[in-house]
């Protein structure tokens, strides 16, 4: 295993470092500590040509800006709380409400918005980067203060995995994700609307059109939301319900929450690039990067150019009493861990 570290540039005053990790069989991951951001996933293709598959920029300047959330560890709480309300013990906090009425990722100033203390590990088959920061007391509205930690890991059987800590001295609501944008034709190479994604979760998290859950999970069968056997992302798009179009919904995992299970698998048949996604959270986001405008806060990339599926608790858990709680006390840890393995066929 490799690892390099080389300057990338500077945000108030502050120096950013980029984190190379490198595989044996050519599988590159490339990271900054502000806002724990991956930068890139390079990995090769059924020819051995390699390409960069995940959205980002070349240089700090353009996470400075705010970016559409391109590789950004996502927090404290990832996707929407309905009016940006929770109540805790009867005390009710009120968030910024950053994507009207709700609010999102969370909130003006979130996790990716910061630089982050890091520490690199490298072993022969294994090394990664621990992130880690504290969250005050009150930080964009929110409770407690929160220590959290965010380590990416990469190994020889061509496995990124992601693991989440977190613990807090006041009660507080958490849901962390990471935002990567994938397109494994490579970046620039086009649509993703060929790629065929298979996922095992018969129910999904129905919303509003404000995308807030409706409270009820309803089965996939009979509708475009139905990928339990392999199906391309645009071979249905124009049956998904939304504005702009595309997927946007919360899929449920099957199996026991807090243990790894397949949650999803993508392949690209014009690069062979295979990617299975293992999950220990209770959700996955698809996400078909309707909002890509082409603009350059969005990299120039438009819309479809790339696919998230973000590990998650479910959106305003928070406000909706029957789905798994994202409370976390004093005296709890929070661990939640998430794997992507790559191959080619």
């Amino acid at each position: 295993m490799e690892l390099e570290i080389c300057p990338f540039g500077e945000i108030k005053g502050q120096s950013a470092q980029r984190f190379t990790l490198r595989n044996t069989h050519g599988l590159e991951l490339q990271l900054t500590d502000f806002g724990a951001i991956v930068v890139a996933v390079k990995t090769p293709d059924r020819h051995g040509v390699s390409a960069n598959i995940n959205l980002g920029f070349v240089d700090l300047a353009g996470y400075a800006q705010r970016h559409p959330y391109f590789g950004a560890t996502v927090g404290r709480y990832a996707n929407r709380i309905a009016l940006g309300q929770f109540s805790i013990d009867g005390q009710r906090y009120q968030l910024a409400t950053n994507n009207e009425p709700n609010h999102l990722h969370g909130g003006e100033v979130g996790f990716d918005r910061f630089l982050w203390n890091a520490t690199p590990v490298s072993e022969p088959e294994n090394a990664s980067i621990r992130f880690t920061r504290t969250s005050p007391d009150g930080e964009e509205g929110y409770p407690g203060n929160l220590q959290v930690a965010v380590t990416y890991g990469l190994n020889d059987a061509n496995e990124l995995s992601m693991v989440y800590e977190a613990s807090t001295d006041r009660a507080t609501v958490l849901n962390l994700t990471n935002h990567n944008y994938w397109n494994l034709a490579g970046v620039g190479a086009g649509k993703i609307l060929e790629h065929l994604l298979e996922m095992p979760c018969d129910t999904y998290v129905p919303v509003t059109e404000s995308l807030i859950p409706t409270g009820k999970m309803e089965s996939v069968a009979g509708t475009p939301l139905d990928f339990r056997s392999p199906q391309s992302l645009g071979s249905r798009l124009s049956e998904v319900d939304g504005d702009p179009l595309g997927y946007d919904h919360c899929f449920v995992v099957p199996g026991e929450i807090g243990q790894l299970r397949p949650a999803a698998r993508v392949v690209d048949p014009q690069s062979g690039r295979v990617m299975e996604v293992e999950t220990t959270q209770p959700g996955i986001q698809l996400y078909t990067a309707n909002f890509l405008d082409s603009s350059q806060v969005c990299g120039g990339f438009g819309q479809h150019d790339a696919f998230c599926l973000e590990t998650q608790h479910f959106p305003d858990s928070p406000n909706q009493p029957t789905f798994p709680s994202t409370l976390l006390t004093p005296g709890e840890s929070f661990h939640s861990k998430t794997v992507h393995r790559f191959s080619v066929r």
